[in-house]
Formats: C-alpha cells, structure tokens, sequence
C-alpha cells in the first residue's frame, strides 16, 4: 500500500475560512482502500512553508495529491488580484525540491478545465471529477506497474448516494476552523438539477440527485459533536431545499437525534413555504443564504433560473416571518441587462425587507457553461480563447463603469447591502476580530418581538 501526502492548497478566506472537505473525502477512500494518507493545509496555521516543508521530509510519501477548490475569486472586481493558479504552480515547484514523488492534482477548479490547468502548473497527473473512486483507480494502476494517462477522467461515472464515504476528518483542523469560522461542512447529496446558465454544477457532479441516508448524514454530525464538538454545519450541497424533499428528511433525522447543534445552507427562493421552514428552524436552522441571482424578471430569465421575482419576495417574507436571517446573492450585468433592467432591479431590492444583500458585478464565463456559449455567440470571446485567467461576462447593453457606481449609490449607508464584495469581506473581517463566528451578515439582521 502507499503512502499519500494531501494538501488542501486553498488559501482564500472569502466570506470566511472553509474547512476541506474535499480532502477529507478523498483520505477516507484512501483509507478504506488500505493506503496510509496524511492531511496537510496550508490554511491552517502560520508558516506554511515551514509546516509544509518538515512535514514532507518527515512523512516520505509515495505520492503527492493537491486538492484545487478555486481557480478565483469570481469578482470582477478583484480577481485579478485572486487568481489562484499561479501559488499552485509555484506550491509544486517547492514541493519537487522536496521530494520525488509524482504530484496529483484534482478537486472541483481543476476539474472545470483540467489539460489547460495541469498544463500551466506542471503537476505529473490529474484527477478529473469525484477523486474518491479515481485517485484509488490512479494509485491501482501504479501498484500494478501500468503507467496510467496523465489525466484520469472520472467525470460522469458518478458514485451513487449509498457509496459516498464519512470524511476522515482531522482533529487539528477541527479546531482551526473552529476557531476562525465556528462552522464545518456537511455534504447531504450530489447533483444540481436546474441547469443555471453560468453554472459548473451539472458538469461536476451531474443533473441527477444522488442522495446519501439521512441517517448516515446524521451520524456523521453527531461523531462530529461527540469527538470534536462541532456545534455549527454548513451543509454544502449546490441546493439544499431539492424538490424531492430529501433535505426534509435531513431535518427529521436531526429532530430525532435531539443533537442541538445549529446548520445553515444555501436555499433556491421556490416551493418552500411556512411548514417546511418550521421544520428546518426546529432541526436548527438558523440562517439560509438564497441564489436569487438577479433582480428581476428578464435577468433571471435570461439567466435560465426558472423562478421570478415574486418568487424570491415571498421566499425573503416567509423567512422574515419565521423569524430567520435571510442572505440574498445578486448579479448584476449579466445577459439582457440594460439601465432598465438595472434600475427596475434596485427597486425590487428595495422590496426584500430586513435582509442583506450581497451584489456582484458580471459573471465569471466558465467553459462547459450556456453562458460560454452565449459569449461566444455574441463576440465576448471565441471558442479558442484560455479561461484560466479570468473573462467575465457583461451585457453589451450596459455601462459597467456606470452600473458599478449606481448599485454603489443605491447601497451608500446600508449596513445590511453589501457592494462591491470586497466590503463584505472587510466587514466579516472587523466582526471576526470582535469574537463573532459563523456566517457572520446574519447578525446584521434582528427581529422586533413582542
């Protein structure tokens, strides 16, 4: 059996430090198969260079895995400054002086578009799609003395819900992200049925709901709770709230265990009405961020969402009535924006009452998406041009200069919206250093009692 070194390379803190665990999912296959895995990150603690270093030189691994959450930041604004490729491509070139086992490269970015990314930083191989079942078949090939392809092309041969391992967590790292975020995450399923325009989801992890037990889920957060004492889960499913109702029995199976621990997600604004959030909050609920996504009718439309407006109102009323901080996030200049759409935009903001709103200006075009082929069609870019650097997307029918300064302008003196969001990021940030942990924006929000 092997010797596996991984490293979590993620490094952004924006909105706030996540804990990896897609690293955690590919050790535990690892495990299970036999091999010996070390979890390195370099998010967690100071000198990463110098942990990294004595760790490698200490452990001797057979092989190196690099697990890439991020090719960016997705803000127009700042990605420039937040393109994560290059401190990969310079991680490896550090990682081959100390030592001379072949480097593996995998994770959601890397797997967005993965022979211009492995070409640019030079890992020796790369995992595409779920890396559970692929870095095993990788590492198989090896111990069978067959020199496998460079990239490992899992993508599409998705595990089934029953197959999807606990993660192997770390006690270390527990307590970091403790400390810095006060929450972990939790996957209940995998798959994203809607098909948004911009989206990578579908092509990750396929349009069909492949759901883990309740049960299984449940246990997991409770071992958690029992040997590290998490008392905070995000769960990171692309939408919690799915239309078959799995996300339901998620809240019974907690209800059940009376584990008193608090959860959030991110929500869809459709077909989720008093009784289901009840249910939610009384299971510990206490916060839901919302892919509204634009703000009104013809953007969401063109952005293929399949909800309207009204839609996303009644959705922000019913969590203000039962009492739960609603996070809405908002893009702007995305296909069929004009001033009008704009300005009917920031009137319906106006609408969703005791609520923030974070608003991003243009969409990150990711290859694989309808929106690449609308940017193509339209001469944003061709067919042939890299996305590895950044390109977003702004609707020919507007100014962005202008834009960016009217959401400034409808935003000016609002605590609770937030633009540009590099804001959000330096209020997180002030509210971190004065002791506040989790989500953060849902303390911006209080409800009047009687």
């Amino acid at each position: 059996m092997s010797k596996v070194f991984l490293i979590s390379s993620n490094t952004a803190i924006d909105p706030y430090p996540v804990y990896p665990l897609g690293m955690a999912l590919v050790a535990s296959a690892l495990h299970t198969a036999g091999h010996h895995v070390f979890q390195f990150d370099l998010l967690a603690g100071d000198q990463p260079e110098v942990r990294l270093k004595k760790s490698l030189l200490e452990y001797r691994p057979d092989f190196v895995g690099i697990s890439l959450r991020n090719i960016d930041n997705v803000d127009s604004l700042t990605s420039d400054n937040n393109w994560y490729l290059e401190e990969v491509k310079l991680l490896i070139e550090k990682i081959r002086k100390l030592t001379d086992a072949p480097i593996i490269v995998g994770g959601p970015a890397f797997s967005i578009m993965p022979q211009d990314i492995l070409d640019y930083i030079r890992a020796d191989y790369g995992v595409v799609g779920e890396g559970e079942r692929a870095f095993n078949g990788l590492l198989k090939s090896f111990a069978e003395g067959r020199l496998p392809a460079r990239i490992i092309n899992d993508k599409g041969d998705f595990l089934p819900g029953k197959d999807m391992v606990t993660p192997c967590l770390v006690e270390e790292l527990i307590g970091f992200y403790q400390q810095h975020s006060g929450m972990v995450g939790m996957q209940t399923k995998r798959g994203c049925p809607h098909n948004c325009l911009y989206c990578t989801y579908p092509g990750l992890e396929g349009a069909q709901l492949r759901t883990r037990g309740p049960e299984e889920v449940v246990d997991d957060i409770e071992r958690m709770k029992r040997l590290y004492g998490v008392n905070t889960i995000f769960f990171t499913d692309s939408v919690f709230n799915d239309t078959s109702g799995h996300y339901l029995k998620i809240a019974e199976a907690l209800l059940d265990r009376k584990l008193g621990i608090s959860w959030s997600a991110f929500f869809r604004p459709k077909n989720l009405g008093h009784r289901e959030l009840k249910l939610l909050k009384s299971s510990g609920l206490y916060a839901v961020e919302v892919g509204s996504d634009a703000a009104c009718n013809v953007t969401l439309e063109a952005l293929n969402k399949r909800f309207t407006f009204a839609d996303v109102i009644e959705f922000n009323r019913i969590c203000l009535q039962e009492e739960i901080p609603c996070a809405h996030f908002i893009m702007f200049g995305g296909p069929d924006e004009t001033v009008t759409t704009l300005e009917e935009g920031l009137d319906n903001i106006e609408k969703l009452e005791n609520c923030v709103v974070f608003a991003f200006s243009g969409i990150r075009i990711l290859p694989g998406t309808g929106l690449h082929a609308r940017a193509v069609c339209e001469g944003v870019l061709t067919d042939k041009d890299s996305l590895l650097k950044p390109i977003y997307y702004f609707s020919p029918e507007i100014d962005q200069a202008k834009m960016n300064e009217r959401i400034e302008s409808a935003f000016h003196g609002r605590r609770d919206r937030i633009f540009p969001p590099s804001e959000g990021q330096i209020r997180m940030a002030a509210m971190n250093r004065f002791g506040y942990r989790g989500l953060m924006w849902d303390k911006l929000i209080s409800f009047a009692r009687n």
